[in-house]
């Protein structure tokens, strides 16, 4: 625009007042005490030195640029004014060239003409130039420490992850400003940052398909169970006269040998055999006595996982002694782990009877059976049969005026003493004993007998099984306790015939363990073991306080004895007979120590007379839960329904009835042993025995039985068909193998610890 051309003002009229003016002093293009330099600079001194992001310096200067112009509009209009004022009065504009003696040029009068504009434009250059200068400043010093660092982001419009200080907006060029930062680094830096960045992906993606992979499997688990659920959810199912829900009934026979059912006794189990399905023997656990291979068969848990390790027991924590005969004892639920099939039933609203099974009156879990009968040693093998098919007569949930305390259960158990009784009393190859199997056998038959008569033949299961089998024992061998260990530096005394001894101090435990070995190269008939260190791991003996740290194992017909119970010098010398005439608690894979199963019914869709595999009677509690719709709590056992048959029972291939071990005639048994000779050089330093990498077997007899030829495996055909007329999807079986490979991992591996660990906390 045209500047306005004004005349030189008259000295003599100048007004003082105006030249002592702060807005014109100030405001001069020459003078040294502009606000707006001075202001600008000391704030971007500041804002510079700030940890600031970028939306906060663009703020910053906005608010800068609007008081710059508002500062330029007030002068504007001052000045206006004044010279409106001055047009107005007459007055000349003062020149202050002229009062200080200087005449102003043309040049200089076109200078003071110009705009306010020019003036703010060229203050505006100079600040921008300072402010780049200082910019650049920063920028070379980003590189070093963390201010710099801070600087460098602010000026880069962003935030390192996790800084403190400031917030960071996203922006769309991250992956510009994280490839100038690599540029900046050191390539060996830049290379291990790439490669930190790749190890995280990968773990990232690896948890990720782990955690995927889970998912899947508990869903498919949660998937099937709904299925099998759904499978034995199935119609009631009427017998003409009512209507029953999936029902079983499991009957264990105490001590009844496998071996017993090929001595012509038992015509009723044999017919049973050829109607169901079953392996030719099912072992027990070990040690292969009647209260913990009951509960076994009741948890689904090794002895050493529920708890109860033997008949007779010391609990070091509790300070407290098991002993099976004594109710006030034995009946204290505190003994009693795991949970038992009554008690997962009760939960799941299956009503159950028990009748006598050990453990079934120790409120375990505070959980009743429906119906539950106290053991009575004196009772009939009839009454038994009256009982069982009494709770079948019963009203079933068809029945809306039945009452509910009342109604029939779903799992029936009854516990069958008769032949351990009279197996221990008398012998297992006795005569009072054939008597007692075909007793038990007749038992059977009136049961059975009883179900055809109220049609339930097809509709009930029923399962029979034993806990273990019998030995005989012989005064010929007969080892005296005192005679291989002195008992004076023995606290405990735990099991039997097998022996584990707590030592009162602990640090005799390996000296009483080297004299134990020594004892047992040249006295026959017993094996010792270190639970911490050599116990056998097919065992499963071992993961429990209860079981005691020292233990002297007879081999299978031998029997340790206390000189108070049995002199077994005196015995031999007087012809006496040793009692009881029948023991068990050997090695749980040995022939004698053998047990049954065999299973009928709906839940068992196989063809008659069907063989499976043999296996341990921890699978019982899987094939229970399964046979009447129950979900079973984590256990050990690993077999499902249905079972997988390997073919039919051969009648001519019978595994031979195992022969006792032989009376022994060595004089050395009957000579009362003497503390060995010490032997410093043998026994320095503490003696840790190696475990063996595979643990001892059982006699000959066992080896030669394992090694007899089975029956042939069905090809992969009959496989298939047979699981698919069992309705079992191969793929189905594949993947629960997987699961359970995975649940049996979990529960060797992280739950013991973490158990552990969890209990502590609570202690």
């Amino acid at each position: 625009m045209p500047h306005k051309r004004l005349d030189p003002p008259n000295p003599a009229d100048r007004d003082e007042r105006l030249l002592l003016s702060p807005v014109i002093c100030d405001d001069d293009d020459a003078s040294l005490h502009s606000r707006s330099d001075q202001d600008t600079d000391s704030d971007d001194d500041q804002l510079q030195q700030r940890a600031r992001n970028s939306r906060e310096l663009r703020a910053h200067d906005r608010i800068v640029l609007m008081e710059e112009e508002e500062m330029d509009r007030l002068v504007t209009n001052s000045r206006e004014e004044q010279a409106r004022q001055r047009r107005g009065s007459g007055l000349a504009v003062p020149n202050p060239f002229k009062m200080f003696g200087r005449q102003p040029s043309l040049s200089d009068l076109s200078a003071a003409g110009s705009s306010t504009e020019d003036l703010v434009l060229e203050k505006r250059k100079a600040r921008r130039a300072r402010r780049k200068q200082k910019r650049n400043r920063l920028m070379r010093e980003a590189r070093h420490g963390e201010d710099g660092e801070l600087m460098y982001e602010m000026e880069e419009g962003g935030m390192k992850q996790g800084s403190s200080t400031g917030d960071s907006t996203p922006r769309d060029d991250s992956g510009e400003d994280e490839r100038r930062r690599l540029s900046l680094m050191p390539a060996a830096s830049a290379k291990a940052h790439r490669r930190s960045g790749c190890r995280r992906s990968f773990f990232i993606h690896l948890l990720i398909t782990i955690g995927f992979a889970i998912l899947v499997l508990v869903a498919w688990k949660l998937s099937k169970n709904r299925n099998a659920g759904k499978g034995h959810e199935r119609p009631l199912v009427s017998n003409g006269t009512a209507l029953f829900a999936p029902t079983t009934i499991l009957i264990s026979l105490d001590g009844f040998r496998a071996d017993f059912l090929q001595r012509g006794l038992t015509p009723r189990l044999n017919a049973f055999i050829q109607e169901g399905v079953s392996p030719k023997y099912m072992l027990p656990s070990f040690p292969s006595v009647t209260f913990p291979n009951h509960y076994t068969l009741a948890t689904g848990l090794y002895p050493e996982s529920h708890g109860v390790v033997g008949n007779s027991f010391w609990d070091p924590d509790l300070r407290a002694e098991f002993f099976y005969t004594d109710p006030k004892r034995s009946l204290d639920p505190k003994w009693w782990g795991g949970e038992p099939f009554w008690v997962t039933a009760e939960r799941q609203g299956i009503r159950t009877a028990v009748h006598m099974w050990p453990g079934s009156e120790a409120h375990i879990l505070r959980v009743e059976p429906s119906f539950v009968d106290k053991y009575n040693g004196k009772e009939t093998l009839a009454n038994k049969v009256t009982r069982i098919l009494g709770l079948l007569d019963m009203p079933g949930k068809e029945d809306a005026s039945a009452d509910v305390g009342r109604m029939r259960p779903q799992l029936i158990a009854a516990y069958v003493p008769n032949v351990d009784a009279d197996g221990h009393k008398y012998g297992p190859n006795s005569t009072e004993i054939r008597s007692t199997i075909k007793d038990v056998d007749t038992m059977l038959d009136q049961l059975f007998q009883g179900l055809d008569q109220r049609n339930l033949t097809g509709i009930v299961n029923v399962i029979v099984v034993s806990d273990h089998g019998m030995a005989t024992t012989d005064s010929s061998r007969l080892i005296q306790l005192e005679d291989v260990v002195n008992t004076s530096r023995i606290e405990h005394n735990d099991g039997w015939p097998l022996f584990g001894l707590r030592p009162k101090d602990g640090r005799d435990l390996q000296d009483l363990y080297r004299g134990l070995k020594e004892k047992s190269r040249t006295t026959p008939g017993f094996d010792v073991y270190l639970r911490d260190v050599d116990m056998p791991e097919r065992y499963h003996f071992s993961n429990n306080r209860r079981i005691a740290p020292l233990w002297i194992v007879p081999k299978t017909g031998w029997a340790i004895v206390k000189r108070d119970d049995f002199d077994v010098e005196k015995g031999k010398k007087d012809r006496l007979v040793y009692h009881p005439r029948g023991l068990h608690g050997y090695d749980h894979e040995h022939p004698l120590m053998r047990a049954i199963f065999v299973a009928r019914g709906p839940a068992f869709p196989h063809p008659a007379n069907s063989q499976v595999k043999h296996f341990q009677n921890i699978e019982v509690y899987n094939i229970l839960a399964d046979s009447i719709g129950m979900d079973p709590k984590p256990n050990n056992g690993t077999l499902r329904l249905p079972l997988q048959p390997i073919g039919k029972h051969d009648p001519e291939d019978v595994p031979a009835e195992p022969a006792d071990p032989p009376p022994q005639t060595s004089e050395a048994l009957s000579q009362p042993s003497e503390e060995p000779p010490k032997r410093p050089t043998i026994f320095e330093g503490p003696l840790v025995p190696e475990r063996p990498s595979r643990p001892p077997r059982p006699s000959q007899e066992a080896a030669e039985a394992e090694a007899a030829p089975g029956p042939p495996e069905v090809g992969a055909n009959e496989r298939y068909q047979a699981q698919k007329r069992a309705g079992e999807h191969p793929f189905n079986v594949m993947v629960g193998q997987l699961f359970q490979t995975v649940q049996n991992w979990f529960n060797k591996t992280i739950k013991p610890p973490l158990t552990r660990a969890l209990k502590k906390l609570t202690e």
